[in-house]
């Protein structure tokens, strides 16, 4: 299951991105929704200089635009909000993919975020 503030992050910065509007009206988002958009875009060339970096073969621009979002909420928990931990990070992101995208997106989303989690946090992963 989704945690509304994710959607509702997804759906404000697929907004900023494809149609241009204002991330500065965040009136009526949950505080963790707007913890989560203001810190993708203030980190926004970081993150995506390391998606691309680990997406072997796919530029971000290739991207579909929500799996784009996707990936930049995903990587922004993982290296921001280390209380979250990486495999609820990962499924939440895979089933915003599989909702909102394309059918292969999930298989793709967690191929590049689960690689970045292991980045991101070693060893929180091992079993």
């Amino acid at each position: 299951m989704i945690t509304e503030p994710r959607q509702e992050a997804l759906e404000r910065l697929y907004e900023v991105e494809q149609r241009g509007t204002d991330a500065a009206n965040l009136s009526g988002a949950s505080a963790k929704a707007v913890r989560i958009i203001r810190g993708v875009l203030a980190h926004m060339d970081d993150l995506d200089r390391s998606i691309e970096e680990t997406s072997d073969h796919w530029r971000m621009d290739r991207m579909p635009p929500v799996d784009r979002t996707v990936l930049r909420i995903g990587l922004y928990e993982l290296r921001y909000e280390p209380d979250v931990p990486s495999a609820v990070v990962v499924s939440e992101a895979v089933e915003l993919a599989k909702i909102f995208s394309t059918e292969r997106s999930g298989s793709f989303i967690n191929g590049v975020l689960g690689h970045l989690a292991d980045l991101e946090r070693p060893g929180e992963t091992d079993n």
